[in-house]
C-alpha cells in the first residue's frame, strides 16, 4: 500500500495548484486509513491525501460530502465572524477545477491547506482538554443544524443501526467458526440481556422523536485540531464518515472514548471505570456550544447516545472476536475480546449510575415558559 502511493505521488503533486512549486512531501500523521503526506510549497502547506478505496467504496460520493460541508461550513463561520481558512477544513481544486485526482493505479487523491499553529492530541490527559472537544463538536452540531442531512451520502451504510449489529452479532455466535463462543458465554449473555436497548434510539427516530442530523460519526479527540498557543479547539477534520445520522451517536461516541482512563485492551477490568465526572465537563461543553440546536428530546436520550454507542463497540469486538479477527486489527490473541469486555465494563459502570447521567443530561433542557 505504501509503495502504491509514492509511485502515483508525483502525478498527484502535479495535479494540484499549490501556489508554488512542491518543495517536499513526506509521510504525515497516525491515521491508519488513508495515506496522508504534508506538502511543503514554500508559501504554504498543504495536507495530501490517497484515500482508501478499501475502507470507502465510493470516494466520488464521499468527496462530494466533503465538499458540500465545508464550503457549507466555511459560509457559515464566515456569517458569524469566524476565520473559515482556520475553522473549517476546505477542499483545494485541482488545475482542471476538480474536487479530486485520480491517479493512474485508479487512486483518488485529494488535497487541504494545513491549518498552522494547531496540534493534535491522541488522548485527552486533561477535563480541559476533553471539555475543548465537546465544544469543538457541539459547535460542529450548531453550524450544521439547517443542513439537509438526508442529501449525504451514506459513506458505511448502517453504521450505528444497532439491530443490524445485533443480528450480525447473533449470526456470528450461531455460526462459531472457531468454537470460541463456549469461552465467552458470559459476554454473550451480557449482550442478549440488553437486546431491547439496541433498539431504543432507532425506534425514538422512527417515531419522530429523534431527528437526522449531520453527524460526524468518529468524534474522537484526535479529530480535533487545537490551538497549541490556548489548547482551545480550531477545527473539526476527517470528515469521511460524516452522513446522515443521530447527534446522540456523536455524542455516546465521544463519552466512550474520553470517559475513563484505561486502554481500549485493558485486560484488568478493575481498571476500567466509567467517569461520571469526565462525563459531566463533556456534556456541559457540548451542549454550552451546539446552543438551542439540539431538541429535548436530543438532550434526554444523550445517556442513551452513551450507552448504545459503547455497547454497540463490544459487540463489533466480540463478533470479530467470534469470526477470526478478520475486521480490527490485533497485536495479540484475545485482544478483541478483551476490547469487548472493557466495553461491557464501562456499560455496566454507566448503568449504575444511570440516574445520575440523566440527572446531569437534564440540567440542560430550557425551562418552558409560564
Amino acid at each position: 500500500m505504501a509503495q502504491q502511493a509514492e509511485h502515483t505521488l508525483s502525478q498527484a503533486l502535479a495535479a494540484f495548484d499549490f501556489g508554488g512549486p512542491a518543495q517536499g512531501a513526506l509521510r504525515f500523521g497516525e491515521g491508519h486509513i488513508n495515506d496522508t503526506f504534508l506538502v511543503d510549497a514554500g508559501k504554504g502547506r498543504f495536507i495530501l491525501q490517497r484515500l482508501s478505496t478499501a475502507a470507502f467504496k465510493e470516494p466520488d460520493k464521499l468527496t462530494r460530502n466533503v465538499v458540500n460541508i465545508t464550503d457549507y461550513l466555511a459560509r457559515e463561520i464566515a456569517r458569524q465572524g469566524g476565520d473559515p481558512s482556520r475553522e473549517t477544513l476546505r477542499v483545494v481544486r485541482t488545475r482542471r477545477g476538480e474536487d479530486s485526482f485520480t491517479d493512474s493505479d485508479g487512486g483518488v487523491w485529494r488535497v487541504f491547506p494545513f491549518v498552522e499553529g494547531t496540534v493534535c492530541y491522541q488522548a485527552a490527559e486533561t477535563p480541559a482538554l476533553f471539555a475543548a472537544s465537546g465544544r469543538a463538536f457541539g459547535r460542529f452540531q450548531r453550524l450544521l443544524r439547517d443542513f439537509p442531512a438526508h442529501t449525504l451520502f451514506e459513506t458505511i451504510p448502517r453504521f450505528h443501526d444497532t439491530e443490524d449489529r445485533l443480528r450480525k452479532f447473533k449470526e456470528a455466535v450461531a455460526a462459531d467458526p472457531l468454537g470460541r463462543a463456549k469461552d465467552c458465554q458470559a459476554d454473550i449473555g451480557f449482550v442478549l440481556a440488553r437486546e431491547g436497548d439496541c433498539s431504543a434510539a432507532l425506534q425514538a427516530q422512527r417515531d419522530g422523536m429523534l431527528p437526522l442530523r449531520v453527524t460526524h460519526n468518529d468524534t474522537k479527540l484526535n479529530n480535533v485540531l487545537m490551538d497549541e498557543r490556548t489548547g482551545e479547539a480550531v477545527c473539526v477534520i476527517d470528515l469521511d464518515t460524516v452522513m446522515p445520522g443521530l447527534s446522540i451517536n456523536d455524542f455516546g461516541d465521544s463519552i466512550r472514548f474520553g470517559a475513563n482512563h484505561s486502554a481500549e485492551d485493558e485486560p484488568d477490568l478493575s481498571k476500567v471505570n466509567f467517569d461520571l465526572d469526565l462525563y459531566a465537563v463533556y456534556t456541559a461543553a457540548f451542549l454550552g456550544a451546539a446552543g438551542d440546536a439540539l431538541t429535548e428530546a436530543e438532550i434526554r436520550y444523550l445517556p442513551w447516545g452513551a450507552k448504545l454507542m459503547t455497547l454497540e463497540c463490544g459487540m463489533r469486538f466480540l463478533t470479530d472476536h467470534l469470526e477470526g479477527d478478520g475486521y480490527f486489527h490485533i497485536s495479540r490473541p484475545g485482544q478483541n475480546l478483551d476490547r469487548a469486555r472493557t466495553q461491557f465494563k464501562l456499560v455496566s459502570d454507566m448503568e449504575a449510575q444511570w440516574e445520575q447521567m440523566n440527572a446531569i443530561a437534564a440540567r440542560y433542557i430550557p425551562a418552558k415558559p409560564g
